[in-house]
This record gives structure tokens, sequence and C-alpha cells, in this order.
């Protein structure tokens, strides 16, 4: 009897686990675009276009290899529009009763798998460097968990730039030269660009009417959607990008979206690219003397280290890890994350980028809309669920480890050592952004006072109980004691008048 082949729409590798456990011969591949994917969190049209037209493409080259591939396209007549209804109808017009699956990246998902009234065999998605129980075992028995350790052993097990037992350079980690501040000029014409095919623009038609009153653009839509297009895109990056991403990664610029950044993280999430395969090819660029090593190693610190660090994180705290909110911040997301007027240039700019590209990188992401919502104790789970729609890369367990846990500490501190929160200084030293602000950046209270300014220390202050002891926090509070007693009191009750403003819905 023949079984089901369950692919999801972030599984698209030909060596995902339940691929591989199949038989060509007699088993059905099961693929579904499905509404309830769609919608359980308003995703960006272009993500969705994303994930539709490389299913598409990835079933069409399954057919080709031989695969008997069931799929159901969204405007199906018969399409019950979820993935166990999808894989039950298909078991009556197959006549089969087991399904195998790849571990889904997302706990919602895996319910919905292991409530299937069908048998599902859920086998460990293997793509990964780091197995579930690798990483309970590194993490069993630390007192902190955190990346830099996890990154150390990914190298030596992958052996990625090291020289025997050494790291290339005697040194594990070059971030310490990758925080350069915006440049003059940026000399990369950004990430690859490809004209949609007739399968992707049967797609743009499709999320068009579905999914057009989604926040964000669709057009023009660029993303690579097929292995072959993504690895010219990574090769483009490694090309003309990848020198000087180590230096700027860190740098924001109100009219270059892009900067040094390759935006392939998008491609590996849904299986277009593999991780050993991306940092190959930066490796060898550097060991070619092409790339100077703290930008190939800042690189591969971000798939080998980071990427595996969160998705270990993600499984090993629960299901319940999305939504928690250590800090007990309950204000409502403000309408101006989904594109509504602000003042504030910066988390403008972010937003206006996020909505043309579902795309923003790390620093755009942590120190300007996340170090905000942290500043202002915006609710984590509507944070949370943000990021997740609005980005073209997000999925759950890369996504709620880096909001809930590195941007929000609203995990209390698995991941970080302390709340990523600043000043405005930060984002002027790292940024054009400032330039033209209806706020002054260098005004700290009174008239055109910066929010993140004000903000900065009210957060301080209503978390002193918790935070005052932190190591790490320490100067941060001795300064704020040196002010005189009514600089603090002004400072905080604008802060609280600048919040009762934003939560009340005008324009701040």
């Amino acid at each position: 009897m023949s079984k089901l082949i369950l692919i999801l729409g972030d599984q698209l590798s030909e060596d995902v686990a339940a691929l591989k456990a199949g038989d060509k011969d007699r088993d059905v591949v099961v693929m579904a675009e499905v509404a309830d994917e769609g919608s359980y969190v308003p995703h960006h049209p272009k993500k969705i276009a994303l994930v539709l037209s490389a299913m598409r493409k990835f079933a069409a080259r399954l057919d080709a290899e031989g695969w008997t591939v069931a799929y159901s396209e969204l405007d199906d007549t018969d399409n019950t529009q979820s993935i166990a209804g999808e894989l039950i109808r298909r078991a009556a017009q197959y006549s089969a009763s087991d399904v195998i699956a790849t571990r889904p990246g997302e706990y919602r998902l895996i319910a919905a798998l292991e409530d299937c009234p069908l048998m599902v065999t859920l086998l460990e998605d293997d793509r990964f460097i780091a197995s579930h129980s690798e990483f309970e075992t590194w993490a069993k028995g630390r007192k902190a968990l955190r990346m830099e350790y996890f990154y150390r052993d990914m190298r030596r097990k992958t052996g990625l730039m090291m020289e025997g037992d050494k790291p290339a350079g005697d040194k594990w980690n070059y971030d310490h030269d990758n925080r350069k501040p915006a440049p003059g000029e940026v000399d990369f014409s950004g990430p690859m660009r490809f004209t949609p095919d007739e399968t992707v623009e049967a797609v743009l038609d499709l999320v068009e009417r579905r999914f057009g009153n989604h926040f964000g653009d669709l057009h023009p839509f660029w993303f690579a959607t097929d292995q072959g297009q993504a690895r010219r895109a990574l090769a483009h990056f490694v090309s003309h990008g990848l020198a000087k991403f180590g230096d700027y990664q860190d740098a924001m610029l109100a009219d270059n979206r892009f900067l040094y950044h390759a935006v392939i993280g998008l491609y590996l999430n849904i299986g277009l690219l593999e991780p050993l395969e991306v940092c190959r090819a930066v490796e060898q660029a550097w060991k070619d003397g092409d790339v100077p090593i703290n930008a190939a190693e800042g690189f591969i610190r971000q798939v080998i280290g980071w990427r595996e660090y969160v998705r270990g994180i993600y499984f090993l705290e629960g299901p319940e890890y999305p939504r928690r909110n250590a800090l007990n911040h309950q204000r409502k997301l403000p309408e101006f994350y989904w594109g509504g007027e602000t003042r504030m240039r910066c988390i403008s700019k972010a937003v206006e980028q996020t909505g043309a590209e579902a795309y923003a990188h790390h620093i755009q992401r942590l120190m300007v809309t996340g170090n905000f919502a942290l500043l202002a104790g915006l609710d984590p789970g509507e944070v949370s669920d943000w990021y997740l729609a609005v980005y073209a890369d997000a999925f759950e367990w890369v996504e709620a480890p880096n909001v809930v846990g590195m941007s929000l500490f609203a995990d209390g501190g698995v991941i970080a050592s302390k709340p990523y929160v600043s000043s405005g200084a930060y984002i002027n030293r790292m940024s054009d952004y400032c330039k033209g602000c209806h706020y002054k950046v260098s005004v700290k209270t009174g008239e055109g006072a910066c929010p993140f300014n004000l903000l900065y220390w009210h957060f301080l202050d209503r978390h002193r109980d918790r935070f005052s002891k932190n190591a790490r926090m320490g100067n941060m509070y001795r300064t704020w004691d040196r002010m005189d007693e009514d600089r603090r009191t002004t400072v905080l009750s604008e802060a609280e008048a600048f919040l009762e403003r934003m939560s009340a819905g005008d324009l701040v």
C-alpha cells in the first residue's frame, strides 16, 4: 500500500527527510496551498507569493523526476484549506492510511499533524547542522545558553574556517570589526532580482485576488523561486557584496534598503539553499583571497551559529515560548507598524522598507522596530505576530527566539544577558535616519526631544528592580542616578505623555 509523503512550503529540498524516506515507485507526494497557512497571521503578499511560487516549481520538478505528486492549488474547488484536511482527502483518493512528514518548524503545525486521524510519522528535519538531541546535550547543565560557545562547537563540527583545532586567524569571532557606521557610498547593486515567469505570474494574480488587503506591496516581485535562481543569487552576493558585508552589516541608510546584505535567509528558510553550501561558498571566497576574514566569519556565524542556535532554543523551550511576557508588557501595537503615519523617521523608514520589500536587516529589526517595541512596553505577542507576518524569511522557529528572546527580552533572559535597549544615539551613529526627522536626537527633553531618549530612561526606571543589579547595566543606572531629581521627573513625565498620546492614536 502506498504512503503519503507530506512536503510543506518551507521544506522544498530534495534531501528533506520525508522525501528521502519515500518510495518514488509507490508513494504519493502531497503538497497543498491552503488558506489556513496564508491567514493565521496576515502574511506579507510577497511572502505568500514566494512560498506558493516555489512550491509549484518544486512540485513540477518532483513530477518530472518520476514522483506521483498530488498538488492542491489554493483555488481548487475540492481543497479543504487545511494541511490535515488535504491529507485526509488524499488518503481516501489513494487508499493510503500512513503519512510520512518532516517535523514542521512551528508547534502549531506539529500539533495539527499529531491530531490528524491518519497514522503520521514525523521525521527529524536533518537539513540543519545540529539535531535537537545535540542541542539539548549542549544546553544541559549550563547556567547560561550563550550562542558564542554553541557557535564554536558548530565550527569544530563543520570544519568551517578552522586550521586544525584552532579557528582561522586565532580568533573565533571578528564582530568587533563589523560595526562601522553607514558609508557615504555603497558600491553593491543589491541582491539579484528575477523577472517573474509564467508560473510566478499566475501566483501573483492569485495572491492579489486573495491576499491583496494584507500589509505590504506585492509588486514589484523579484525573489528567486527555484533552486537554480537561489544559487545564482548566492553567487552574485559572494562575488559582489560579501567583501564589505562584515564592515557594514549593522549600518542603515534611508535610501538604500540592502547595503551589502545577501537577502538569502528567505531561500535558506524554505529550502532552496542549504546552510553548508552557503557557508562553503563564503569560506571559499575567503580562501581565494577575495574577501577579508571578518566578512567571511561574520556571515558564517549568522548561518551555523545564530540560525542553528535560535532553532535549538525554540524547540528546547517548548510550545509556550512564543507567548512569553517576562516583563509584563501590555501596550497595543501602534498603527504605524502597519504603515500608519509617524514623525519618527527611523520607524517610518524601516516600516516603509518592510512594506515594500518584505525585508529589513537584523539591526533595523533589533535596534529600530524591536528597540522601540521594548522601550514602549508593547505586547510581545502582538509584536511577534507582526514580525511573523511582514517578513518573507519569518517562520516561527526562527522568528520567535529573535523577537521574544533577543529583541523584547520577553523570555526573561534565555537568549540575551541584558535587554537590547538604546537611546537615539545608537541609531544616529549607525544610520542617516535622524537627519530630517521631526525629532532631534540631540534633544533629551522638551520640544522636539527624541522619543527614544525619553523612553530609554523610562524603561530603565520602570524595570529597575529587575535590571539594576545586572552587571552589564550598572553604568546605565549610575548615570540615571546622577541626574538631578527635577530632570528625572521631567524625563519620566514626558515619556508617559508620549506613550499616552501614542496609545490614544495621536500622531507621534
